[in-house]
């Protein structure tokens, strides 16, 4: 089973860190792909890596609700890394109409930069669609020449969406969302394509039912796949194989 979004070197983890590594491992975890925030959450997210090289690898991008005025050197400041070392991605990057529309322009050329930093480096993306879902798609498929892939993580739209998200070539990260009674993805979920599913948990956010409202962690990820399974009428096992094996070919694991 694979985590493919966890911001476990989020400072909500400091106090007991190794603990939440730990039980991770005991429900079969194998791998916890971290993405990137803003400048200030690099060093975390590689310490954090540094510390538990066998399972956590690091991504690099700029989240959409750190863009502002100044995203142009930003971004130059993020691009640096990559020629400092491999990333499994680049990500968390994306569109976030959710708190604040201001930068909408400046988070819109942010993403274009990014993707084409995926297209020359042959990275998957991890995006991030707060309300933004179709705005996204439009913009993606401009930018598709059939090299770029990835996620649209904490995916939580339509059937109709989902459809044309695949039909672009990415995959959907599913996470605590599917698990809530109000969601809406008990609709959704056995509808999708099993080949574009991954699992993921956003942890420390979002954590499933009967977690909620409460600090989510990798250990998590096994009751998302528990749900999936069930809305499917499939056994754990098959859901955790078949996610898990998507994500080892999307990310090169």
């Amino acid at each position: 089973m694979i985590d493919t979004h966890a911001h476990v070197y989020a400072s909500e983890f400091d106090h007991d860190r190794d603990q939440v590594i730990q039980r991770a491992i005991e429900q079969g975890i194998e791998h916890i792909l971290l993405p990137n925030i803003d400048l200030d959450s690099i060093a975390p997210m590689l310490a954090t890596e540094a510390a538990y090289p066998d399972l956590c690898r690091s991504m690099m991008g700029l989240h959409p609700c750190y863009v502002n005025a100044d995203v142009k050197q930003t971004l130059e400041q993020i691009e640096y890394w990559f020629t400092q070392r491999e990333f499994i991605a680049v990500g968390e990057i994306g569109i976030d109409l959710y708190w604040d529309k201001t930068y909408q322009a400046e988070q819109e050329m942010a993403l274009i930069t990014q993707l084409n930093w995926a297209k020359s480096l042959n990275l998957p993306v991890v995006i991030h669609t707060r309300d933004s879902i179709d705005q996204t798609l439009a913009l993606l498929k401009q930018e598709q020449n059939g090299q770029l892939r990835g996620v649209f993580h904490c995916f939580g739209g339509t059937v109709e969406q989902a459809k044309a998200i695949n039909d672009l070539g990415f995959h959907l990260g599913l996470g605590g969302v599917s698990t809530f009674k109000n969601g809406g993805m008990d609709k959704v979920i056995p509808a999708l394509d099993l080949n574009y599913l991954v699992l993921e948990t956003d942890c420390p956010y979002l954590a499933p039912v009967p977690h909620r409202g409460k600090r989510n962690e990798p250990a998590y990820t096994r009751l998302v796949a528990e749900r999936i399974a069930e809305l499917r009428g499939l056994s754990t096992e098959y859901v955790d194989q078949f996610t898990t094996n998507n994500a080892k070919a999307l990310f090169k694991l």
